[in-house]
This record gives C-alpha cells, structure tokens and sequence, in this order.
C-alpha cells in the first residue's frame, strides 16, 4: 500500500437533468442524515446575479440557507469562511460556481470539518472531485493545498448545457491531458523507484479513454456531459487514492504552472493551457502526438499558441520556467535538454493547427 491506504469516497455522484431543481431530493436518496442541517451556500456575486432563480431554489430546498458572495478564491478567504461556519455552527456548505469557488468552499469545508456539497455550473476542470485545492496566498501567488473530496457532487446537465463552451472544452483539455501525465507517472517512478498506484493509474486511464474514445461529437449533447462528468470525478477520485495529484498531472500541468506563475496576463483557461502542454509534452515522451492534435481537432479546441497572444519567445520560455516550477515533481523535462530549435518547430506546428 502507499502511504494514503485510507481514502475517502464521495458518498452520491448526481448527474441528471434538472438536478439543481431538486437537489433536496437527491441528498435525501443518498444522504438523509444530512436533511434539516443548518446550510450555507458560497457562490460569486457575477453567478449569483446569473442564476438568482436557481440558487434561491436550492437556498429554500436547504432549509432558507443562507447564500454567501465570496470576493477572492484565497486561503484568508476560505478560512473566514469555515471560522463562520464554526461559531453559527453550520453543518454543510454548498458550492456553487467554477473552479474558484469549488476549491474555497471545499477548502473552508475541509478546515471547518463541514459537509460539502459540490454543485458546478460548468466542469472546467477535475477540481470537481479532487482532494486539493488551489488557492491564492501571499501577493497573488497561488498555493494547491491538500483538503477532503466532497460528499456530494450534484451535476445539472442543463446547466452544464447552458455554460460558455469554453468553460467545457477547459474540462476536456484538462481529462486529455492525463495522457502525458499519466506517462510522466510511470517515468518518475522507474526512477525513484516507488511505483504506480495501480487502481489510480487505471481509473485516470479509464477518465482519458471515456473522453478521447466517445463517439458523441456534440459538447451539448447530455450523453456527452454525462461522460466528461464521471470523467473529472474519476480523476479527483483517482488523486485521492494515490495520495498526489500525480494520476492527472505531469510535464504537460508544469506548462500550464509556468503560464500562471509567470505570465498571468495570458488570458487561457487551466485546461486548455494543460492540453496546449500534452501536444509538446507527447512529443518529449516519444510518443506520436497527432491523435491529440486530431482529437483537439474535433471538438475545436484551439492549441494554437499565438490564439492566446503566446509568441515563440514566451513559448520556449515557459518550458524551460515549467522545469523549475514544482521542484521535486519529475517528469520528462528532467530527461529532455532544453532545445530552442525544437521548441521552435514545435511552436509552429501547434500553429498550423489554427
């Protein structure tokens, strides 16, 4: 066993129609003990503004909860957050929104030893379910810091359906990006060693292959939501398990690091920065990556770099930052010697995929 033997698991994964209309329902089904506590909800005034109606459903099937507009997805915050939820003795906190609000309510969750009920308004990323949470700390730095998965995940595909379509191809970069990480997994432990928790490593494959291999083409599509749902589950849950974020994260997310540490004014998603990074990532692994480059094809989502007001200069740059962004981490940049001529090719291969 690894050093993670005892893991948590979600106790009700919803992901049905409506779902928000009736959200009381599916915690009776799977949680009953939970009915009649004392709630709050977290969200961001721009999505609370949006979804007024459906959040004041869900405040009224939670006993009146009180609905809180989070100004930051910061540690502080988080931690005021679970501070008031321990004096007013509240015994669950529901998440609603993006990534952001995802981790700080999970995060506030976790410290004030809360309920937390996961409800996204669109699958950006495999945050869903994961046992981490990325939040901002001192001068804007961001830190990923260990918490509890939530205990329950309630997904409404008509507000999935309903959400920017970048907001879901952001989801899909960050399942195909498991391919290399996956791949960096097994290098780092040839090479140190340890080895790769099986179970982890099989259910992060199993998320890769139900996206990459899905017949349904069309993002709208509820089967297609549905599929991408179970996916980013499988990935937090396939994290939990192996005790790191490693099942879902290599060379490709160290790319995507050195974009948000460094160059904050690029404006790309987590997701499509991490699938932006598998392309050169693959090619580093020696493995093909055209079947990527297709797959992106298909779902239009842009790998270009200069679609994101990346140029060749900031490109290489990012790689050789990537090296340096999570000391300890090892994947196959420790192996690859920093070629500008080839970051150079690659660049423009990327670009012809426009």
């Amino acid at each position: 066993m690894n050093q993670h033997s005892r893991f948590d698991l979600p106790l009700c994964l919803a992901v049905e129609e409506d779902a928000f209309l009736h959200s009381d329902d599916i915690i009776k089904r799977y949680i009953p003990d939970l009915i009649g506590q004392k709630t709050v909800i977290i969200s961001e005034q721009n999505l609370i503004d949006i979804y007024r109606d459906k959040i004041n459903d869900i405040s009224h099937d939670f006993g009146d909860a009180e609905i809180i507009a989070m100004k930051s997805a910061s540690f502080d915050e988080a931690v005021a957050i679970a501070k008031r939820v321990c004096i007013e003795e509240i015994r669950i906190i529901i998440g609603f929104g993006g990534g952001r609000v995802l981790d700080t309510a999970k995060y506030a969750a976790h410290i004030s030893k809360a309920a937390y009920i996961c409800m996204p308004s669109s699958l950006s990323n495999d945050s869903l379910a994961s046992p981490f949470a990325v939040l901002e700390t001192e001068n804007g730095a961001r830190r990923t810091l260990e918490c509890k998965i939530p205990t329950a995940i309630i997904v409404d595909t008509n507000m999935i359906i309903s959400a920017p379509e970048v907001q879901t191809l952001s989801g899909i970069g960050d399942t195909i990006a498991k391919h290399t990480a996956l791949r960096d997994w097994k290098i780092s432990a040839m090479k140190t060693g340890s080895r790769t928790e099986d179970f982890a490593y099989a259910l992060s494959r199993m998320a890769y292959d139900s996206v990459y291999h899905c017949d349904e083409k069309d993002m709208k599509s509820r089967v297609f939501i549905r599929i991408l749902s179970r996916a980013l589950v499988m990935g937090g849950l396939a994290m939990e398990i192996a005790g790191s974020s490693r099942p879902c994260s290599g060379s490709e997310h160290l790319f995507a690091h050195a974009i948000e540490e460094y160059y904050p004014q690029v404006r790309i998603s987590h997701g499509i920065a991490t699938a932006m990074g598998s392309v050169p990532a693959c090619i580093f692994q020696k493995q093909d990556p055209e079947g990527l480059v297709q797959f992106f094809r298909t779902y239009k989502l842009c790998i270009a770099p200069s679609a994101y007001g990346i140029t060749e200069d900031m490109f290489a740059d990012m790689w050789e930052k990537a090296r340096t962004v999570r000391p300890g981490r090892i994947t196959i940049l420790d192996d690859t010697p920093y070629d500008r001529v080839q970051l150079g090719e690659i660049y423009r291969m990327m670009e012809e995929t426009r």
